[in-house]
This record gives C-alpha cells, structure tokens and sequence, in this order.
C-alpha cells in the first residue's frame, strides 16, 4: 500500500520540491495550490492528484483531504507549505493585505491540521510538517507581520506535539533560511550581489522529508546553506520563585 501525502503551496518552490522528492521515493501526492495550472501540471509530472484552492478558506483544506481519501483511501504524511510575504507596512495599514497574510500563513496551517487529523487517525497515525522560517525563531525587523505567522506556526506546532503524539501522529515544522524560490525572487539579485548564500528549495525538501520522520513530536528543523538540518533547543523560561515550574519549555 503506497504512502500517501498532502501537500500545499505545491506549484512552485518548496512544495513542488517536496512533491517530486516524495514521489521519487514511491509516494502519492495530493497537490494543492491557488495556481491551479501549476498544481495541474506538477501532479501530470509526479501522477498526483491536484486541486486549485485558497488555504485561506477552511473548505479548501476539507476538500483536499477528501480528494485524497477518495483517491487513495488514506493520508500519512501533510506538508503545510503555504505561505506569502507580510510587506504590510504599520505606517500606511493596508487591511485587507494583513488578513490574506494571516490568512494564508497562519489559518492556512491551523485549518490543514485540523482537517487532516481524522483521515490520519483513520490511516493509522502519520506527520504533518509546517514551513515555518527563521522568522519563526527570531524577530525579523523587515517583515514584522509575516515575522508574527510564522511565531504563530511554531507555537502551534509545540503546543501540539504531545496531545497528536497520543494520537499517534507527529507534527513539527522546518525553519528555512532565505531560500532560492519566488518567494524572494524580488530580492534574489541583492542576495547575489551581497554574496549571501540562498537556500535551494532541495534542500528545504529534503529537511521537510527528514522532519517527516523526527522521532520526536514538536521537532524544530533549523535548515540554513551549508549545513546540515539541526533542531532548534528553546532554553525555557524561569519558574515562580518558591514554586514549582511552568509546563513549557
């Protein structure tokens, strides 16, 4: 029986990445993208399933899963890929710009868990890995908004790593550098001609791949050029004095 796999933001990039490496391994992908022609043309490559979808909407993530089972009949493996830039500017608020970035970058990732975890359950357990970025881990003063999703990813991410692991699934996120993909395509020159290494999306493909597979639930994968994918250690926090310690770390 073939493993199956969701994956969002599949167009181009990180997921396309993500779904040739999958199914060069023998794995059936379900493709999701707002570009449908691109998801269209990627699931002739890899013989997948696609959809053209906003993760945005809570039935885009509902209808994929859905393809997926009825397609295959099961679903292992979710890389919640989807992502855009913020570029929303706290001097000159554009509203409708700041809720598509939280849109996609946050309910995107919340709605896909939600929606795969009973078809997950259903296949007897499996993963899903988030993109997330360094911006996940750090403060990025150049993209303070999209900085803020991709917080909201990882603590989405660490929060639930103990109640899905009772469920026998894992979940963890990959935390890229700047990576060589269009999302970055407008600054793509200034890294060259600063000679800041990109990223290729390979290798973010091939840390998702590794991600898939942590032995420990809430896994954090720092992925940066030239290095081998790490997890990331958060120190935790002090306890009360006098009293016992908080429950995160």
């Amino acid at each position: 029986m073939s493993t199956v796999a969701l994956v969002t933001g599949a167009a181009s990039g990180i997921g396309a990445a993500v779904a040739r490496r999958l199914s060069a391994g023998g794995v059936k992908c379900v493709l999701v993208d707002l570009d449908g022609e691109g998801a269209e043309r990627l699931a002739k490559e890899v013989d997948g399933a696609w959809l053209a979808a906003d993760v945005s909407r809570e039935e885009a993530s509902l209808e994929a899963v859905a393809l997926a089972e009825q397609r295959y009949g099961r679903l292992d493996l979710v890389h919640l890929n989807a992502g855009i830039p913020g570029r929303v500017d706290l001097s000159d608020f554009d509203l409708e710009r700041y809720r598509q970035v939280v849109g996609v970058n946050v309910d995107g990732v919340v709605f896909g868990v939600r929606a795969s975890i009973p078809l997950l359950k259903r296949s007897g357990g499996g993963a899903i890995v988030a993109t997330s970025s360094l911006a996940g881990l750090v403060g990025f003063a150049g993209d303070p908004i999209y900085t803020m999703t991709k917080h909201a990813v990882v603590g989405l991410v660490r929060a639930l790593a103990e109640p899905l692991a009772a469920q026998n699934i894992r979940i963890g996120a990959v935390c890229p550098g700047f990576t060589d993909t269009p999302l970055v395509a407008e600054s793509r020159e200034m890294f060259v001609n600063a000679g800041f290494p990109l990223l290729t999306a390979g290798d973010v493909a091939a840390a998702v791949e590794s991600a898939f597979y942590a032995e420990t639930s809430g896994t954090l994968l720092i992925v940066q050029p030239g290095r081998p994918p790490v997890p990331y250690r958060y120190a935790g926090v002090p306890g009360p004095v006098g009293g016992r310690r908080p429950p995160v770390s």
